[in-house]
């Protein structure tokens, strides 16, 4: 199987400065972090970093920026989704010409299309670009879901290469696992369940806590890929913690947090998202310092 992305994919935050601007500086230095502490690709403008606030010339430019200064360290995807076809399709193209190494495409939110409504979405992308497409499924967030069978049939198109899959359904992976090409790529989007969602095939993880854990979470994926399941139990068990305490409120308010507890000055989130409370960030100092973190 070609891992063409790596088994650990970091969703990261976009830095804003203290005015709430674009920080292109802060971005490259925590993509480099990232890029030595586990991660295999870094995942721009998905939902951690606060794609629904940016402007496209943001976007792009972050697209250029981060490729250039990192590109030869880790693979760069663009998060490039939409809920409108012809707008997923110009992002994409954009993207591209920036140099990414591939692209992320969220099922379309709002408007909750049919099952052929998606796959012919996906499609149409895909014949717009050379870029090999993950996909992206999330119904808590969009509305709808992208059934196993919508999955299969998009795993015929040669650049659509495979799935992250954040319905939460272990049962769903387990059908998609099923019916999909051995060399379609199954990642888990959810920290938490990365380890049941690989015992019935998944590959690896579209991480958040990568941020902070990155080369532990590399390392219960090494250790149950070399079979010493035991082992990366251990470290799972150790990591929930982590998992559950930054999604305490809305993604990625809580990682920003911890990251600037960690002296990474990544800023606030964009409204309407708001940082989290004092009690909310007791909880994150606690965990970080029960992890030797903090």
């Amino acid at each position: 199987m070609k891992l063409q992305f790596g088994r650990v994919i970091t969703a990261m935050v976009t830095p804003f400065d203290s005015h709430g601007q674009l920080d292109v500086d802060q971005a490259i230095k925590l993509a480099n972090h990232l890029a030595d502490n586990g991660t295999d690709t870094v995942l721009l403008t998905g939902t951690t970093g606060e794609s629904p606030t940016l402007t496209h010339e943001e976007e792009f430019l972050l697209f250029k920026e981060v490729k250039s200064a990192v590109g030869s360290k880790v693979k760069i995807m663009a998060g490039t989704g939409s809920n409108s076809t012809l707008t997923a399709i110009h992002a994409t193209q954009e993207a591209e010409k920036c140099g990414v190494d591939g692209i992320l495409q969220v099922v379309p939110y709002y408007n909750k299309p049919s099952q052929e409504g998606i796959e012919k979405h996906f499609k149409t992308i895909a014949s717009e670009t050379s870029l090999p497409i993950l996909l992206y499924n999330i119904p808590g967030r969009t509305g709808v879901n992208m059934s196993p069978e919508t999955i299969m049939k998009l795993s015929s198109i040669t650049n659509i290469i495979g799935v992250k899959e954040a319905a939460g359904s272990i049962e769903q992976v387990a059908e998609i696992c099923q019916t999909v090409p051995n060399d379609f790529l199954v990642y888990s989007g959810d920290d938490g369940l990365t380890l049941p969602f690989m015992e019935k095939g998944a590959v690896g993880v579209v991480s958040v806590a990568a941020h902070v854990v990155g080369k532990q979470i590399k390392a219960m994926i090494n250790a149950y890929t070399s079979h010493d399941i035991d082992s990366a139990q251990v470290i799972a068990k150790r990591l929930d913690p982590i998992f559950e305490v930054l999604f305490i409120t809305s993604n990625p308010s809580p990682v920003k947090a911890a990251l600037r507890l960690l002296g990474f000055e990544v800023g606030l989130p964009r409204l309407p998202l708001v940082d989290v409370n004092e009690t909310e960030l007791n909880e994150i100092k606690l965990v970080l310092q029960s992890l030797n973190l903090k």
